[in-house]
């Protein structure tokens, strides 16, 4: 059985596009049953439309708080049948409350586009330029309840140049977020990530040993456990 997803999402969802893209090539074995947004302008609503696939709209302005906003939520991914999947955060511009978190306790990841621990925050990419760091990238991790901080699965490193600016940067990160984040997530379908405290394992596949992806044309770049062939 597929694993069911839901998706939250403030912005373009470029991240959900790549997602959508990877389960329509076979490659993902998951099923996005519903996308959500806190923005009813965000772009990647009409990524998942343009699917087929049921979106929603929570607007958390129209809580009272952050529990009550994430109950909400955790309402409309219920209704949408994926209480007993995962939920990818991809874009979300909120930090979630116990009330979520615990709901999901290791079936929410979310993508940061910096090498946690270093740069958390909605600055990534910026901050990292500012700071005249020569290594950048991106992190795919479990959720908890501190901003940026949960168990690591996956972490991708590109150069950062001298007169690298957040947009430079962040264009060169994105692209391998689009591939180490439907990656992490079929790991995660697969039942292949065990977290024990801070680390994650990441099992063998069960056919063997997986083959590597091509990176021919992703230029300089590290990528830790390494992608696999399709990703």
């Amino acid at each position: 059985m597929p694993l069911s997803l839901a998706v939250l999402v403030s912005g373009s969802g470029s991240n959900l596009q790549s997602l959508i893209d990877k389960i329509e090539a076979g490659l993902v074995d998951g099923e996005i049953k519903l996308v959500l947004s806190n923005n009813p302008d965000a772009y990647g609503l009409i990524r998942a439309q343009n699917h087929g696939i049921p979106t929603a709209v929570i607007q958390h302005t129209d809580h009272p708080n952050r529990e009550a906003f994430d109950a909400a939520m955790l309402d409309a991914v219920a209704d949408a049948g994926a209480e007993s999947g995962a939920v990818v955060l991809a874009g979300f511009m909120r930090l979630l409350s116990p009330v979520f978190v615990n709901a999901f306790a290791g079936r929410l990841l979310n993508i940061h586009p910096a090498l946690l621990p270093s740069f958390p925050g909605v600055h990534g990419q910026s901050d990292a330029a500012d700071y005249g760091v020569k290594l950048s990238g991106c992190t795919v991790h479990f959720v908890d309840e501190k901003m940026d901080h949960g168990p690591v699965v996956i972490q991708a490193a590109v150069p950062a140049l001298a007169d690298d600016d957040g947009n430079t940067l962040g264009e060169r990160i994105l692209a391998l977020e689009h591939r180490i984040y439907p990656q992490a997530v079929q790991w995660l379908a697969a039942g292949r990530l065990t977290i024990e405290g801070r680390r994650v394992s990441l099992a063998p596949p069960t056919e063997g040993a997986a083959a590597p992806a091509d990176m021919s044309e992703t230029g300089p770049c590290l990528v830790n456990p390494p992608l696999e062939r399709g990703f």
